[in-house]
């Protein structure tokens, strides 16, 4: 967000285009320090960088609330873990780089570069910048999306006044004042690239690293329903599950009854390839140690007794510290498969989302179909059925479905954000937040979020180097 950010992203996008592109073509850097695309294909490599999907940014997960801290693992922790987790006002030091700023600007960056540019290129149809312009659109927004859900407030009824995210639409490395714009001016520019692209993006998903129809759409739906607008969002979640039928690779929900099964995608300790990952309409992946080999973390005893005894999920977790040591709180899980979590377009999520705008919109039996396919896929049969005296009431059905994003999602951040927007719900908005730290003898030191937390401030670095930023308070 300042110049000495931007040339780091320079330097690593041309040290990355060699290493990660599909093609052999490199891009020459016209003059010093400034990166130059003339080509269709040099704009199409853009988009084929480690970077667009490699996130890497994680700061969701230790905040969400079916997190617990563990000791003596947790004291021994980084203090950016401690500090997220006790969601602190400052998580890092002033010299320190914040992962969520990293990856996601230089793909601000490049998705600019893509937009004011192609138009220009040396070579192509007409068709293909289209496509590839689109492509940057709905990139660009996903990741306005991760940023604004990080230091914007939830949206709301003052997202006209309340401080979002600075809007950078030019690739200008020399670009050092940033102005917050407020947090309805990021969505508005969220959905205006979404709906500029859908119309050009492909229609048949082909690889799960590139940008289709089917997840610009999944896309726009979630962000609708994070505005609380139900019906816009079941309107785009429709036709993104609607869209992805037509695509080229396999692509929907895994039985877990047998992809835990001998030989299947998840037996033993495997995990499936994200390229070959069913699940993934579009690939985003950030690193976690904590649910693989870090012990500080875990599923707190409230979230682990939402799965029943039958539940398939119940195989990614133990309730054993990474060293083999029973955990001396009853309920405890650590989840032990996963060194990252995906976090782009997920079918599961698609269909969650659509359960709960069903709902909110009084269609329970149609809320009720979606969780259930879901849940199918994922213990079963006779244990899947959402309970009749569930399904026939809203509040009720709604608090089903919002358990049954943790029990899907837990430990990978999505419950973090969830938390946020229904910060603003009437209907969840009296909640308050805690998390628990437990001692080995059992006891516990409470931590409380404060409703100032639910948005991070700006690391000190990006506000000491940037004109104009204005912090959180």
């Amino acid at each position: 967000m300042n110049y000495i950010i931007n040339r780091k992203i320079i330097a690593l996008i041309i040290s990355l285009l060699g290493i990660t592109s599909c093609s052999s073509h490199f891009l020459e850097v016209e003059p010093k320090g400034s990166l130059i695309a003339q080509s269709v294909s040099d704009y199409d490599n853009l988009l084929n960088n480690l970077y667009v999907v490699y996130i890497n940014s994680n700061a969701q997960v230790p905040m969400g609330d079916e997190m617990a801290g563990m000791q003596p693992y947790f004291t021994k922790a980084n203090y950016r873990t401690q500090r997220l987790f006790r969601w602190d006002d400052v998580i890092y030091e002033s010299n320190d780089d914040a992962p969520e700023f990293t990856n996601t600007m230089k793909s601000i960056y490049e998705f600019n570069k893509i937009i004011n540019e192609i138009d220009n290129a040396t070579d192509g149809t007409t068709i293909q910048k289209a496509s590839l312009k689109a492509e940057a659109q709905a990139g660009r927004a996903w990741t306005y999306f991760l940023m604004i859900n990080y230091f914007g407030l939830p949206y709301s009824t003052n997202a006209a006044t309340d401080l979002g995210f600075p809007i950078i639409t030019t690739a200008d490395i020399t670009q050092t004042a940033f102005k917050r714009a407020t947090v309805k001016e990021v969505y508005d520019l969220i959905i205006s690239d979404l709906t500029a692209a859908i119309p050009n993006l492909p229609a048949q998903t082909t690889s799960r690293l590139r940008m289709s129809k089917a997840a610009a759409e999944g896309i726009l739906g979630k962000v609708y329903v994070f505005m609380a607008n139900y019906q816009d969002g079941l309107t785009w979640l429709n036709a993104a599950i609607n869209d992805m039928s037509n695509s080229a690779i396999p692509v929907g929900l895994y039985d877990l009854q047998t992809a835990t099964a001998t030989g299947g995608a998840y037996s033993g300790t495997s995990v499936p390839p994200m390229t070959a990952n069913i699940e993934n309409l579009l690939i985003k992946q950030s690193s976690s140690y904590w649910s693989y080999i870090n012990d500080e973390l875990v599923l707190n005893p409230a979230a682990a007794a939402l799965y029943g005894s039958t539940d398939l999920r119940l195989k990614f977790y133990t309730n054993k510290s990474y060293s083999g040591a029973s955990y001396p709180v009853s309920g405890i899980l650590r989840k032990n498969r996963f060194s990252a979590f995906l976090n782009g377009v997920l079918v599961p999520d698609l269909y969650l989302l659509r359960a709960e705008c069903a709902c909110r919109l009084d269609n329970l039996a149609g809320a009720t179909t979606d969780v259930e396919t879901l849940r199918q896929k994922r213990m079963p049969a006779a244990d899947a059925t959402v309970p009749d005296y569930v399904a026939g009431n809203k509040i009720s059905l709604l608090n089903f479905i919002m358990d049954e994003r943790t029990r899907e999602f837990a430990v990978t951040g999505t419950r973090w954000f969830d938390m946020r927007r229904l910060s603003t719900d009437p209907l969840f908005s009296n909640k308050t937040y805690a998390h628990a730290i437990y001692n080995q003898d059992g006891s516990s030191t409470q931590v409380s979020l404060r409703a100032e937390r639910l948005q991070l401030r700006f690391p000190q670095k990006i506000v000491q180097q940037s004109t104009g930023l204005v912090n959180n308070p």
